[in-house]
């Protein structure tokens, strides 16, 4: 029997418990909706000044700085004073005006002409003009060329100033030998025409010796240059020859 009624007490709790919990829930809801309708339908309650803070945007961001003005040009228009040919009259006396000082005048010559001119100016003019003043007034120098002391001339030109030559004598052994040829010496002539430094530059030399003794005995005229005898450089060329032409 009390097996009975503890099953069917408890049948009963939990009817009850789950009643009360789905009452509870639903009581809730409702009290959840009533909180949130009350503002939505009486707005004049719910202070201004924080629903405001909620509803107004934010203000705009500032606008950017305008851009700096471009300097204004100033045209100044120019008017000349002068039109055609004639000055005119300025409109306006400038503020500021320049006073433009006259060079003086040349002295008076008296009559006229300048210092070496014509006749008729300063004493000491001339008929041919300034030039002709400068040149009578003046003596010009010419420099004098100097006179070279030594020049060099050809074996032809010195070959026509010739007055005394030596036949060289033919060495013996180069005449059993067959030797002959011809010898070139570099000579020398003084102011006097005689033969200095004497020097071989071809030849054989069997032949060589009997050539330079016998140049060495030659006289030339002196060779003159601006009408003075100067020394020359110059090539002497002797010929030895079997046939003795």
């Amino acid at each position: 029997m009390f097996e009975d009624s503890l099953i069917e007490s408890g049948n009963r709790f939990k009817t009850k418990r789950l009643s009360t919990t789905v009452m509870s829930f639903t009581l809730q809801v409702m009290l959840i909706g009533i909180l949130i309708l009350i503002p939505l339908i009486y707005t004049d309650a719910l202070p201004k000044t924080q629903l405001m803070t909620f509803l107004v945007a934010p203000p705009p961001p500032p606008p950017p700085p305008p851009p700096p003005a471009a300097a204004t040009v100033k045209v100044v228009k120019m008017q000349s004073e002068v039109i055609n040919g004639q000055l005119r009259t300025p409109t306006k006396i400038p503020d500021k005006v320049q006073m433009i000082k006259e060079e003086e005048a040349p002295p008076d010559l008296g009559g006229g002409g300048v210092p070496g001119g014509v006749p008729g100016g300063i004493p000491g003019g001339s008929a041919g003009g300034v030039i002709g003043g400068i040149i009578s007034s003046t003596h010009v120098n010419i420099p004098k060329v100097a006179t070279p002391q030594r020049v060099r001339v050809s074996s032809g030109v010195s070959t026509g100033l010739l007055i005394k030559k030596v036949t060289p004598n033919y060495p013996q052994l180069a005449k059993q030998a067959r030797i002959q040829g011809t010898v070139v010496l570099q000579a020398e002539i003084s102011k006097e025409g005689t033969i200095q430094n004497l020097q071989l530059i071809s030849g054989h030399p069997m032949l060589a010796p009997a050539a330079i003794e016998a140049v060495r005995q030659w006289r030339y005229k002196p060779y003159l240059l601006n009408g003075e005898p100067v020394a020359v450089e110059t090539q002497v060329v002797v010929n030895f020859s079997l046939s003795g032409g």
